[in-house]
């Protein structure tokens, strides 16, 4: 039987950001080489774009959550993009490497945001632009942009894509607490960030998630 999204577990862990990345490896592995200049859904920017940007994120992340940060900026990276309307990041892939080496590096910043995450004390804050955060939420906000840029990726490499319910959940519950209930974890998703509709409720055009310590 199908769940909803109150009757499932809430917690968020570093096995949860481990397995929504490793989920989204293997799917993105499967996509032709010659498939990566695709744009990724509705974004503006193509697929190998979207990745680096999503290794950014995740990152940027694990920087923040390193001990001694200040609460009230981001590290000062310096984060450019490749081209007008390109993603602002720190991490470029060596296009030399192919997509083999962009997912490695995809891999690879996930993996620090994960050893991060599994690290850093409950008690622990660190900042982001919508708000002071802990681990937990860090692992949360790092799973729903690998959820959510999966999608848009692989709407633009012709993939299928369709993650676990339950691990949706717990994001929705920690991020998204107003989120509705009625409909299955994965739509539900996908509207609170922007990508669809859901019944009674229109796509959302503006949008942010709630990262604030739960307790």
């Amino acid at each position: 039987m199908s769940q909803s999204v109150e009757n499932i577990q809430t917690s968020v862990t570093a096995d949860d950001l481990a397995l929504a990345v490793r989920l989204a490896v293997e799917v993105l592995r499967t996509a032709s080489p010659d498939s990566w200049d695709a744009k990724a859904g509705t974004l503006e920017w193509d697929c190998w774009e979207t990745v680096e940007h999503l290794s950014d994120d995740l990152f940027s992340y694990a920087a923040q959550l390193s001990p001694g940060m200040p609460l009230d900026r981001h590290v000062p990276f310096v984060y450019e993009s490749r081209r007008p309307g390109g993603p602002a990041n720190a991490i470029h892939a060596d296009r030399q490497a192919g997509p083999d080496g962009l997912l490695q590096g995809l891999a690879a910043c996930a993996g620090m945001l994960v050893a991060m995450v599994r690290t850093t004390p409950p008690q622990a804050r660190a900042y982001h632009g919508y708000g002071i955060s802990d681990a937990e939420g860090f692992a949360a906000m790092g799973i729903v942009e690998t959820l959510v840029h999966t999608h848009d990726l692989t709407q633009g490499l012709g993939l299928p894509w369709n993650p676990p319910a339950d691990l949706c959940a717990r994001v929705l519950t920690r991020l998204f607490p107003t989120a509705p209930t009625s409909e299955q974890p994965w739509p539900t998703l996908l509207w609170a960030t922007g990508r669809t509709e859901l019944p009674g409720h229109a796509r959302r055009t503006n949008w942010r998630w709630e990262n604030t310590p739960r307790a």
